[in-house]
Formats: C-alpha cells, sequence, structure tokens
C-alpha cells in the first residue's frame, strides 16, 4: 500500500486557525486532513513522514489578476505556454493558482487568449481560468489601456463569453458601467461568468444597479474608478458600502496609499470581501527592468516599499508584486493579522472565484500548499500534492524583518 505524505515540523494554518505540533497529512493530489504527531508516530506503515525545518504551512495563494510574470505578458503571446510561464513564474511566491489577465487589446489578441485558456486549464499547471480586463472599459479612466481600443458590450460578445465560461469554468470580466447594462450583467452571471465594474467612472447608483444585476466585485479598488466624495459617491463608496461586493486590492505601497487600504479594511471587517491581486506585469519572476505594453516602454523605477512599473507619462502600469510580498506588506504596515492576511491571499479569492476544491488546507481539497519561513518568505511550493524543484527567487518588500504575529 502507498504510503500517505505526513508534512511535519511546520506550523500550519487551515484558512481558519493554525496548529502547532500537527502534520498535513497528503494522499497523491488530496489533503487527507491535520493529525497531531503524536498520534503519527505509532503508524508508519501508513505514512511518510517529510520533516519541515519551523516555518509555516498554508494553503496556496490565488491570484485573480496577472498581466504577465517569468519574462512575458499575455498580450504579447496569448498562447498556452504563455499562460504557464506566467503561472511558473509567480509560483516561485507561493501563487498556486492565478487567472491570466488580458488587458484592452484587438479583439484577435482577445479571442487568441480564449481559445489558449481552453486549452490551458486542462493542464494543472496553475492556469484556474482567464481575466479579460478589457475592451469594455471607459475611456474617462483608462489608466494604461489604450482607450482608442474600448468599445461597449454587444450580443456577440455575451454569446462569446458565455460560451468560454461553459469551456472553461472560471471567465472573469471586468466591464466599465459605461459599457455594459444591468440587464447585460444579469445574462452573464446568470450563465456563470464573474463579473467586477472597474476602469470606470460610474455613479454609485448605476454602480449598484449593477451589483444587484449580479456583479459580485470590483477591480483594484480606488485604481480608474470614481472615487468617494461627500456628495458623489463613485465606484470605490459604492463598493465598500456594499457587504456582498468582493474588492481586489494592489497592496504594493504604489497602487494605493496604506491610509486608504486601512479604510477599506475597516469597512470590510468580518465579511471576508477584501482580497489581493498583484495586477503583475511580466517582470516578477524575471530579471529584466522594463517591458513594452501595447508598443509603450513601462520602466521599473525603485524607490519606497516596492519597485513602481510606470509610463514616460508617469502613469502607473501594473505591479511588480508578488503574492507573498502583499502578505507581508499587510502585516506589516497595514495591521493585518498573519491568519486574516493568508486569507486574503487564498480562502476569499477561492470563494470570490467560487472554487470550492482550494483555498484551504482541509479534508478533500486540492494539495495545494506553500511553506513559510519565519519571516514569511517562501521556501517550498506544492500544487496537486507536487513539489516545485526550482530555486526561489529573491522577492521584493524584502526590508521587513517580520516574525510570525
Amino acid at each position: 500500500m502507498k504510503k500517505m505524505a505526513a508534512y511535519t515540523g511546520a506550523r500550519i494554518f487551515d484558512g481558519e486557525r493554525f496548529f502547532d505540533q500537527h502534520a498535513l497529512i497528503v494522499d497523491g493530489d488530496i489533503i487527507v486532513g491535520i493529525q497531531s504527531e503524536a498520534a503519527l508516530q505509532n503508524n508508519t506503515e501508513r505514512y511518510e513522514n517529510i520533516a519541515l525545518s519551523g516555518g509555516l504551512l498554508t494553503a496556496g495563494f490565488i491570484d485573480a489578476q496577472v498581466n504577465g510574470g517569468g519574462g512575458v505578458m499575455l498580450n504579447d503571446a496569448p498562447t498556452p505556454q504563455s499562460m504557464y510561464q506566467i503561472a511558473e513564474g509567480h509560483r516561485l511566491y507561493g501563487t498556486t493558482s492565478l487567472l491570466p489577465t488580458l488587458i484592452t487589446d484587438e479583439k484577435n489578441v482577445r479571442d487568441a487568449a480564449i481559445e489558449a485558456a481552453i486549452e490551458a486549464v486542462t493542464s494543472d499547471k496553475g492556469v484556474l481560468g482567464l481575466h479579460l480586463e478589457g475592451p469594455h472599459l471607459a475611456r474617462a479612466r483608462k489608466g494604461a489601456h489604450l482607450a482608442e481600443l474600448m468599445r461597449p458590450v454587444n450580443d456577440e460578445d455575451i454569446a462569446l463569453y458565455i460560451s468560454t465560461a461553459k469551456k472553461i469554468g472560471t471567465l472573469l470580466l471586468t466591464l466599465a458601467a459605461e459599457q455594459v447594462t444591468p440587464e447585460q450583467v444579469r445574462q452573464l452571471t446568470k450563465a456563470g461568468v464573474t463579473v467586477c465594474l472597474g476602469h470606470t467612472d460610474c455613479s454609485a447608483a448605476d454602480a449598484f444597479a449593477r451589483f444587484e444585476a449580479g456583479a459580485t466585485g470590483v477591480t483594484h479598488l480606488y485604481n480608474a474608478m470614481s472615487q468617494i466624495t461627500h456628495r458623489s459617491p463613485g465606484l470605490a463608496a459604492a463598493a465598500l458600502d456594499s457587504p456582498d461586493v468582493y474588492c481586489g486590492i494592489v497592496a504594493d505601497g504604489h497602487h494605493v496609499d496604506p491610509i486608504a487600504l486601512r479604510i477599506a479594511l475597516r469597512a470590510k471587517r468580518g465579511s471576508g470581501k477584501l482580497f489581493f491581486v498583484t495586477d503583475a506585469m511580466s517582470l516578477v519572476g524575471s530579471d529584466k527592468d522594463s517591458f513594452q505594453i501595447n508598443g509603450r516602454e513601462v520602466k521599473r523605477v525603485s524607490g519606497g516599499i516596492c519597485p513602481k512599473l510606470i509610463l514616460d507619462d508617469g502613469t502607473i502600469a501594473g505591479s511588480d508584486l508578488d503574492m507573498a510580498s502583499a502578505i507581508r506588506f499587510a502585516v506589516a504596515e497595514l495591521d493585518v493579522t498573519l491568519s486574516e492576511s493568508l486569507r486574503m491571499a487564498s480562502l476569499y479569492p477561492a470563494r470570490f472565484l467560487r472554487v470550492e476544491d482550494r483555498g484551504r488546507l482541509a479534508a478533500g481539497k486540492r494539495a495545494d500548499f506553500v511553506h513559510l519561513d519565519g519571516k514569511l518568505f517562501v521556501n517550498h511550493v506544492w500544487r496537486s500534492g507536487n513539489k516545485l524543484e526550482t530555486p526561489v527567487k529573491p522577492t521584493q518588500f524584502s526590508h521587513y524583518d517580520l516574525a510570525f504575529r
């Protein structure tokens, strides 16, 4: 009889609470459960002991917005191979499932990304589905996207997105309220498409109308959206005032000031609706210092907590963030507990994307997990029970000297 793997010697966080002097039991690609190390001592015929030297075992991270990684941008090469390369670049930092994200581009590029995702999701190489961030965005809040390619959602788009969701399982659309009607949102979400509002200058009333129609999230809270003012609350206010709406945030010290992030955390406290996204570009998991986006150069600028990625005009163009660094940033700068920071990187995005087989270390879940050291840097990563053998690259935010909280 093949032995089950028993990972011992590390603290374990199952998504709800911590376990000391316990073992994570894995049978192939599935988690069996968590048992005390003492209970395993007299059952060596059943378990293979894999001893870890301290640190923390926690669920693999899930990233719903990843434009690139490992030296490649999805827009430049919308192929299954590029999606695998992006996933591998982020797996170095604890992300075991992600949505490759295509920003606003030509129709043929979008269609190629959809075909690539249909193939990639069957590979178990970290590609969970697809995130289309455009072209149905508002020019007034274009950010680094090309305004001339933005347009409303039409019937052909709806048919394509519904068909795609059926084939890949997880399709996330970022849509501006100006470019989609509540009825169109209702059609999409009833068919299983996940809809976020983003890159929009809409009023709070327009946002609420689309939330009521089935939109369940907001893309990179505060960024590229109508802001909070005392007489004209925009999307940011509507999102924070809606207890059922999920908000992805980019916790890199550049996209959103820590004060605004702490306000969002207080507004969403107790609901589990605030989660990390990296909005990462190709440089994560790569030794490069610049890249092209729609023919424009994006440069890495050092300084602050994390390097910043900007266009020549100073516009922020995605991030240089990895998920483990977001966790460290939240613990060090936002006064978020370690347990909540870990949930924001795993359990909450799993709930948002409705993927029930991951996000926690519990019986019956996929064996996707991460071993962190005492300063919350990644030691090892497992996906479907398979250990990553590639040497881990240095990560950002390395100046933090953290201990477990």
